[in-house]
């Protein structure tokens, strides 16, 4: 069940963030060192989770007047069920019911279960010449944190 995270999920959220993101190494992506996205979140209201404890996670935030989706991760022993399905499902909700004309999201170009995963979500690559000026702040900030160690792209879907 996909609902908003309490403060007292937030701790536990790291590991998730954590876990996932060494799934990558299995393509050769070593991210740099640094707080975890969900460690810099204040907010739970933020945060959709599924599941108690959670297993898996959604951070959103306000880009351009658009819902972004900062960050999605789910714990690799939960991944194959649905998870990441129904939290995508739920963000695309939480847009349409907030009134927001697109969901965004930055993301690795070439790893399946990033832009292709998106794309079968229904998101497509947003031209460079689309961006909002803030959207650009966000590639020119993933930049400057090396967080671009493979091609990256912006990506938009409607709801």
């Amino acid at each position: 069940m996909v609902r908003w995270a309490e403060k007292d999920d937030l701790p536990g959220l790291v590991a998730v963030e954590l876990a996932a993101d060494g799934l990558f190494e299995q393509v050769g992506i070593v991210f740099p060192p640094g707080t975890t996205q969900i460690e810099e979140v204040a907010d739970p209201g933020a945060v959709l989770v599924e599941g108690t404890p959670p297993a898996g996670f959604a951070l959103v935030g306000w880009v351009d007047g658009n819902l972004h989706l900062e960050q999605l991760a789910v714990r690799p022993a939960s991944m194959r069920q649905g998870i990441g399905g129904r939290l995508m499902a739920a963000v695309i909700d939480h847009a349409r019911a907030a009134g927001a004309a697109a969901v965004t999201l930055t993301t690795f170009r070439d790893v399946p279960w990033n832009a292709p995963w998106y794309a079968r979500h229904g998101f497509t690559v947003l031209p460079e010449a689309e961006w909002g000026p803030e959207l650009r702040e966000i590639v020119r900030h993933e930049r400057d944190l090396g967080i671009e160690v493979a091609p990256r792209v912006v990506m938009r879907r409607v709801p």
